[in-house]
């Protein structure tokens, strides 16, 4: 059997998925989704081809830390999952906009994860801005954010919800109503509306739809003291006041 040389067979596969050499200077809404689920099914194995071809050398890339990356180290980052893990990510809810030689295209990016047996899920937001250049629809510039997910509710007591009944002020004049119905806690900012707190464990509360925790803080005694809203790692402290 004849050997075909490594090189020719690279060579001919990526003619089979490059562009031409000369792409139209319209691209459509379809073969912008094609590509971007192309890139995005890169991911998994760690296959650069894809990204290679579509980024543009002098791209802007954001990720969802906020980090900002250019190619190489784009490309540097791109590992494929380690053993024991599977993955997939699908286009969805796409929205594209188009201008002269510029293509937007903004869209959710659903991942779904498995890692030995257990199944983790994530949700990003993601825009791509393609611009023709030298003949050949190119990525310029990407934003990825992250769609905040709440954690799992917890289990807390009707007599260990009455223990954060109270008010709490922030500075004089900034106070929290914090108040129990029914077996559910709800805290007021001076007279804006009520937001129930949901339990994570037994001190600790989050908002639904909101990132960051409420936490409340016992002294010495074990008596509630003060309630910590949590954001971002920084703690704003409001003392209880009665």
């Amino acid at each position: 059997m004849k050997t075909i040389p490594i090189l020719a067979l690279f060579t001919s596969l990526l003619a089979v998925h490059a562009p031409s050499a000369a792409e139209s200077r319209t691209i459509s809404q379809t073969e912008l989704i094609r590509r971007t689920q192309q890139l995005l099914d890169a991911f998994a194995p760690g296959d650069q081809a894809p990204w290679k071809l579509y980024l543009a050398d002098d791209v802007l890339l954001f990720n969802e830390q906020g980090k900002s990356l250019d190619k190489s180290a784009f490309l540097a980052d791109l590992q494929p999952l380690p053993a024991g893990f599977t993955g997939s990510i699908k286009v969805t809810n796409v929205i594209a906009r188009f201008a002269k030689d510029v293509a937007i295209l903004s869209y959710d990016a659903d991942e779904t994860e498995t890692v030995f047996g257990q199944i983790l899920r994530a949700r990003y937001h993601m825009t791509d801005t393609w611009v023709y250049r030298s003949s050949l629809w190119k990525i310029l510039a990407s934003q990825t954010l992250r769609y905040y997910e709440g954690p799992a509710q917890g289990r807390v007591t009707e007599s260990q919800l009455r223990d954060f009944v109270g008010t709490y002020e922030l500075a004089p004049g900034h106070t929290m109503g914090v108040t129990e119905k029914a077996g559910r806690l709800y805290a007021q900012r001076d007279t804006g509306q009520p937001v129930e707190l949901l339990p994570e464990s037994p001190d600790l509360f989050f908002r639904a739809g909101v990132e960051g925790r409420r936490l409340f803080h016992r002294d010495e005694s074990g008596r509630v003291d003060s309630l910590i809203d949590r954001r971002n790692n920084e703690d704003l402290v409001w003392k209880r006041v009665r």
